[in-house]
């Protein structure tokens, strides 16, 4: 894992907290009632249900400056440090290295549940799957059966896995030791979303494919679960030491190896004791899973700009008012 630097942070604050720092403030008990809110979420994926958020503390007063996209190790380093107020997606548990290095609870608070019962795994196309019995990455140990995801003529299957910089990486990296399969299966861990589009577009014209995904993301859509592709299943669990013992990792009847995480909030402490209304809000909001799925396939149709997903935070605010109005109401208690 590249370990992160503040040095743009600092840099920003030096000229006058620009960019995602505007409106950058120094003690909270100012002439200002409420202080300007930074935000940062890890992929525009992520912006829908962060607007959400942002939305709703408006509603209650705040500013709220854009949210800025930046790796979630980086993300949690400036939350510690007071450069950001919070964020809508650390998922708990891959985040939990990010989180203790950090300073964890002396620093940050996981302080409401946004979405539960996010999923993630290996995933391969059905069509493999079926035509030899592959249902468990395990079996990508032999040579012959790792083949038939080479990609690059080096005879070792390659897992189309995640951007160094997310928690789901160190995961994948662990596995490959674990289950013993660095002899046969290589990690591509450069651009996700760039590898991604090629393994679509290599499966409509019919070769095997092997992959990393989670829920919610749009990539469901296309390539399904159950109907084009097929979850691989783990040996067991092992997981990095940071995530704990007893993590869930079994979905319908299926050890997919990968916590089975909830989407949290996690702010900073110093600013959740400043502001109890914005920690009252945090910890009642939330979002349906499959409807952030539904967003994301907008986004991938093309409606993809940071002013559209705002517009699709606002058109789900209004069909779900009664709720969001009783989010509010309780912040305001």
């Amino acid at each position: 894992m590249v370990k992160s630097s503040l040095r743009w942070v600092t840099t920003l604050m030096a000229v006058g907290c620009a960019v995602f720092l505007s409106g950058c403030r120094g003690d909270q008990t100012s002439a200002v009632s409420k202080p300007t809110l930074r935000p940062a979420y890890g992929t525009l994926e992520e912006l829908f249900q962060t607007e959400i958020v942002n939305i709703g503390l408006e509603q209650l007063g705040y500013e709220v400056v854009s949210g800025s996209e930046l790796e979630y190790d980086i993300i949690h380093e400036a939350i510690a440090k007071n450069y950001l107020d919070y964020t809508t997606v650390h998922w708990n548990y891959n985040h939990a290295d990010f989180f203790e290095e950090n300073g964890g609870d002396r620093a940050m608070t996981r302080v409401g549940t946004l979405v539960d019962d996010v999923l993630q795994g290996y995933v391969i196309d059905k069509a493999t799957a079926e035509a030899y019995s592959i249902t468990n990455i395990e079996q990508l140990k032999d040579p012959a059966i790792a083949a038939l995801f080479d990609t690059d003529g080096d005879g070792k299957a390659n897992l189309v896995g995640c951007t160094i910089g997310w928690g789901c990486h160190d995961v994948t990296e662990h596995h490959l030791d674990a289950y013993d399969l660095r002899d046969t299966v290589e990690h591509d861990d450069s651009n996700y979303y760039g590898l991604i589009n090629g393994v679509i577009e290599s499966h409509g014209e019919g070769n095997p494919v092997l992959y990393y995904t989670w829920t919610p993301f749009w990539l469901n859509f296309i390539l399904t679960p159950g109907e084009e592709v097929a979850w691989l299943e783990v040996p067991y669990t092992d997981l990095p030491a940071a995530q704990g013992e007893d993590v869930p990792t079994v979905f319908e009847n299926k050890n997919l190896g990968f916590a089975i995480n909830q989407m949290d909030i996690v702010a900073n402490q110093e600013f959740l004791v400043a502001n109890p209304t914005a920690r009252r809000f945090f910890e009642v909001v939330s979002v349906p899973n499959e409807d952030i799925s539904l967003q994301n396939q907008k986004m991938r149709n093309g409606e993809n700009t940071p002013a559209q997903i705002r517009a699709h935070a606002e058109e789900w605010i209004a069909q779900n008012q009664e709720v969001f109005a009783g989010w509010i109401t309780a912040a305001q208690d």
